[in-house]
């Protein structure tokens, strides 16, 4: 059976849908813009969303994150790849290796800034979305050290990359937070 369908019959599967909300709708925007079948790199991919939702539209697929159990059901899935790694001190797992895009949802660790953006390919595409300052009026993440400051992104931070989109603004769905999102490209 081929990617797209076992993936769609995973996703019927009562556990997994109960388990895996859809992909944020930031992450589904943009995906189009990613190179048609190229790697993506699903980076602290938590339970599988955008890992899932990106094999269903053709990609080949690297999850990874500290704890990789909640993704080991996709692992015998064509072109999904699973890295289990310790990204806050261990060392950067792919080096050597370049990505059509990158995706982070949810996850902020700004010495890793370095290692995503020399983990795209040229012409490649970042889709980073995390919560913001402000988000501690709402629940977790509060600890100013995992918010975003105000125009975060846009500091300096994506040097080199062409932005595409930029939001930082409130959310109500699926839950209230504070967050900010880029799309960027990396000059081809």
């Amino acid at each position: 059976m081929g990617t797209k369908s076992s993936v769609h019959n995973k996703m019927n599967n009562h556990s997994d849908s109960q388990r895996r909300r859809p992909a944020s709708p930031w992450v589904a925007r943009f995906a189009g813009e990613i190179e048609p079948g190229g790697r993506v790199l699903d980076l602290a991919c938590g339970s599988g969303r955008h890992s899932i939702f990106l094999l269903r539209r053709g990609h080949a697929v690297t999850a990874c994150d500290i704890d990789v159990s909640a993704v080991a059901d996709l692992g015998g899935e064509a072109g999904m790849e699973i890295t289990a790694a310790d990204l806050e001190n261990d060392a950067w797992p792919f080096a050597d290796r370049r990505f059509a895009a990158v995706v982070v949802a949810n996850y902020l660790h700004r010495p890793l800034f370095p290692h995503i953006l020399a983990a795209l390919a040229p012409g490649g595409l970042l889709l980073y979305e995390t919560f913001a300052a402000g988000n501690e009026r709402f629940g977790r993440p509060r600890n100013p050290a995992h918010l975003l400051k105000r125009g975060e992104l846009l500091s300096g931070i994506l040097a080199g990359l062409t932005i595409i989109a930029y939001e930082d603004l409130t959310i109500g769905e699926p839950e209230s937070a504070a967050v900010q999102r880029v799309c960027a490209r990396k000059p081809a």
